[in-house]
Formats: structure tokens, sequence, C-alpha cells
């Protein structure tokens, strides 16, 4: 059964942009996890826009379902962070420091030098670890090879297709999914999924692990509050 993870960044940024505590953070994954979400997921930056390191700090020791810790590992201090607060999973992002969001996947076969110490620092903990790819095969296979336990399906292209014609967006995501399922690997996706676009994806691909949702979600709890919301993400899994 795939597993919905809630990225509560999103609500972090509504914090930052007053000051305070207001919404409390740790009480939004508590919360989150009340509601059904069967794992919370974080995204901290190096500047803190959102998630900040004590936050991940606080929530982990506060969580009774799986904890993802996603970003850019070229940081040290990423990579201590994660090495401290030891998360279920580590997800590998190649995102920029100052990009808005996550918009590509790791290109495995030139990085796999970089990656593969990488899952072997974090599997040094038990740590499990993911990779966030494009929807190309060679990517998935290749994760395999650094040693990764999972890829995560960068799914942006799929939720801007989905719409003219939702055959044609899934296509390549089917055959990287079998891809990494031929090459043993566990499957996540993730970015722009919705209420509007996730059950096909799952229906299609039934063997996605998990699936994190945050800006979507969070944008659904404005109107239908928060706990609704999340039942609707899991009627749709």
């Amino acid at each position: 059964m795939t597993k919905l993870s809630v990225n509560i960044n999103k609500i972090a940024t509504l914090r930052n942009a007053r000051g305070g505590n207001m919404p409390d953070v740790t009480q939004a994954a508590l919360n989150c996890e009340k509601f059904g979400a069967q794992g919370i997921t974080v995204h901290p930056r190096p500047d803190e826009r959102h998630i900040r390191y004590s936050d991940v700090r606080a929530i982990r020791p506060l969580l009774s379902t799986e904890f993802n810790i996603e970003g850019n590992p070229t940081p040290q201090s990423f990579r201590d962070l994660v090495m401290e607060v030891i998360p279920d999973q580590v997800t590998l992002v190649p995102d920029a420091h100052d990009a808005i969001t996550s918009n590509a996947g790791w290109n495995t076969m030139e990085n796999k030098e970089f990656l593969t110490g990488l899952c072997g620092l974090f599997h040094e903990k038990g740590i499990r670890v993911s990779i966030f790819i494009d929807p190309i095969p060679e990517m998935a296979v290749a994760a395999k090879a650094c040693g990764a336990d999972r890829v995560e399906l960068y799914t942006e292209a799929y939720a801007a297709q989905y719409a003219s014609g939702r055959e044609k967006a899934i296509e390549p995501y089917l055959r990287t999914a079998q891809a990494a399922r031929e090459a043993g690997l566990g499957l996540n996706a993730g970015h722009d999924l919705n209420l509007d676009n996730l059950a096909y994806f799952i229906r299609t691909i039934p063997w996605t692990d998990e699936v994190s949702i945050g800006h979507a979600l969070i944008c659904d709890a404005i109107y239908m509050g928060l706990e609704r919301t999340i039942k609707e993400y899991l009627a749709r899994i």
C-alpha cells in the first residue's frame, strides 16, 4: 500500500512570514499524523526560509510515523543534520540554494561517485536512502548502482501534462518505475501531485511505496481543513 508523507514546509513558510510561532510547525506535524498521514517530510535549506534545522531537531523525537528529510546533500551542514537526527529516510535532491522549489532530478551516472559516498555514509546510521530522479529509466538503474534503496520520481512534468493527456503524461514514469522495480529499488514519487492527478498515478503504478505531498495539500487544507484534506488524499491512494 502506498503511504502518504505530508511535507510541512509550507506551514513553516507561513510561520516565518510573520515571525513568532504561529502556526506551530511541530503541532502541525503531530496533527498530520493524528489525521492519518503515514509520514512527515521536511526539506531544510541552508537559508532556513521555511523549515529550520531547529524544527527538524524538535520534530524528530515526537513522531510516531516515518520521518523523511529531503534536500541537497552538498552542504556539510545538511549531512551533519541527517547524521545527528537519524530520520527513517533521507531523500537526496539536487536543488540549488536559490531554487524556489525542487526543479530537476539527479544525473545518477555523472554523479555516481558522489552519490555512492553519500549512500554509504547514511547507511552507517541505518538510514534508508532515496535519490530524486527525472523519469528516465537509466537514471533509476544507475541509482541502484550508487547504493540507493529507493528512487523518488520527480512528478512535475506528469502533473503539468495530466489535463491534456494523462496516458501520455504517465508513460515515462511507468517505464522508469518498471526499471526501478526490476533493479530492486523501492519507489517514491513527489512534486505537484494533487487531488486531481494522484489516483491515476497510483492506479497505474500501484507498487509506489510513498508519495510526498506538500504544497497542494496545504493549499487544499485552507479550504477544507487539515483533517478532511488528509483523508481526501488517503482516499485516492
